[in-house]
Formats: structure tokens, sequence, C-alpha cells
């Protein structure tokens, strides 16, 4: 009988060695294993180590609240958001910008669907809005000039190509993929008079507000959660740099009428309505 993983009897050996071991970008499964939770015991309903260049995906509950924590500095979380039972309806980042008269993603943005809805709201961020809404994530095509390969089992995987296989995974496929918003990695346009002739429309890159980072997120509706954890395309430097982000989320509330994020503005009220009427077609209980 062989010995090494070249045989099935080897390989079944090697594989349940590993029962009850972890590696450092696993899944912790069940999620109430993770050593210190940030909610109330037994509410951690997924708890993962995404390693740069890997992605994740998940669905969530409506009032899950998902946060993502840059450990080291150097993740981007390029982020889609789908609505579990309508796919079609899914985050859609140019009216995320323009219904709320701004492209910077601050604590108490939501971000909307196409529909006027509210899929989530960025209800904590620790990073002085080190985000991005105008870029979207890197490509096949970038990532081949610039590292010499983009496809997502490589060693440079580019955003586009990891996002594909998490939808696949969730029966959706690259026709469901709009561009994305990406968080921990700062993108500014340049107005006014910086010193610099720069001040025309140009976008700028600011980077990471440095480890620890994190941002919150919760769930207005049922969701599908894509993210890939790739550098931002505006990243100069010439390595391909990214770095482990971590994923929490626990069971919690949807925002609710008296809320102030409900009311801080009258295109967010107007979202709320919006959702809060389908959710009440679907389930008038």
């Amino acid at each position: 009988m062989g010995t090494g993983t070249d045989t099935p009897h080897g390989a079944r050996a090697h594989a349940r060695a590993q029962h009850g071991t972890r590696t450092a970008t696993m899944p912790v499964v069940p999620a109430t294993d993770w050593p210190d939770p940030p909610c109330a015991a037994g509410h951690l309903v997924w708890a993962e180590t995404v390693a740069g260049g890997g992605y994740t995906h998940r669905p969530v509950a409506r009032g899950t609240e998902i946060r993502l924590t840059d450990l080291q500095g150097d993740a981007c979380a390029h982020l889609l958001l789908h609505s579990q039972a309508r796919p079609w309806e899914r985050l859609n980042v140019a009216d995320t910008v323009k219904v709320q008269w701004n492209a910077y993603l601050r604590t108490g943005r939501l971000l909307l669907s196409d529909q006027g809805r509210v899929l989530a709201t960025l209800v904590a961020d620790t990073t002085d809005g080190r985000h991005d809404t105008l870029c979207g994530t890197s490509t096949l095509v970038r990532n081949t000039r610039r590292y010499g390969d983009g496809a997502a089992h490589s060693a440079t995987p580019a955003g586009r190509e990891l996002l594909t296989l998490a939808a696949l995974k969730n029966g959706l496929d690259a026709r469901d993929l709009p561009p994305s918003l990406s968080f921990f990695q700062g993108v500014e346009v340049r107005s006014g008079d910086h010193g610099d002739g720069d001040g025309d429309g140009t976008l700028h890159f600011t980077g990471s507000a440095g480890p620890g980072g994190s941002v919150t997120l919760r769930a207005e509706q049922d969701l599908t959660v894509l993210i890939a954890n790739v550098p931002h395309p505006l990243d100069p430097r010439p390595a391909y740099t990214s770095t482990p982000l971590e994923v929490l989320a626990w069971r919690a509330a949807p925002t609710r009428p008296g809320d102030p994020l409900w009311d801080a503005t009258p295109e967010g009220h107007r979202a709320f309505l919006n959702t809060a009427e389908l959710l009440a077609a679907k389930d008038p209980s």
C-alpha cells in the first residue's frame, strides 16, 4: 500500500490527518469557534481570513452585520452584493454615488441597487474613508500587462477573475458582475488648487489608513456577498501587494423606522421605504 498521496489510500490518509487542524485562511466552522467574537456568544455566522490574492463568498440573512478588517494594512476588499431572491437586483455603484450626491464612502452611507433599494448600510468605519467607488477592480488584461499574469489561479490574480469564480459558486456568471466598490485603499478626485497642477478631476490614490482598519456593513435584504482581496488598480507599487483580510459576520437586526440612518437624508429615506415596500409584499406578516 502506498504511503504518499500518489495512491488513493495514501491520499485518504493524508486528507484524514488534516482533520481537526486549521490553516490561517480556512473559514472557521462553526463560526462560533472564533476565539474573540465581536458579538454576543453564539451569534457569529461567518469567520474567515482571506489571503492576499484570495476571494470569498457567502449568503447572509437580512440584518446580518459584516465586519471587514485590514489586518496588516495592505488588504483591498472589492465587494459585490446581490439580492438572494432576485440576483438581477445587485449593487449599483453609480446609483450609490449619484443618489447620495457623494462619491466617498463614510459611516451612514447606503449601498444601493439600481431599483432604488438599500442592499446594505455602512454602520461603522475606522479608516477615515479610505475606500473607492470609482475605479472598480483589476482585470485579466491589466494584471497580465502589469504583473505578467492575471488568471484566477496565478500568483497575481485579477479581481474580476476571482469575483467570477465567486459568482459561479452562487449560480451567477460574468454577466452578473457589475463594477465593484473597494474598501481599505482610498481614491480621491483632485479638485481645486493642490499646488501640483492636479486639480482637474484627476483620480489620486491615497492608499491605506494602516493596519487594523475596519468597516461594518449591515445587510438590509437577504444578500449574496462576493469579495475579492487583491491590489487596487491604481496602486502604484510595482509588486503585487495584498495582505490578509478578516471577515466576521453575526446575526443582528436590520435598520428600522426611527433609526437615525432611516431619516438621515430624503434620498436615503426614500430608498428605505422602497426596500420596506418590497419586503412587505414578499412577507405581509
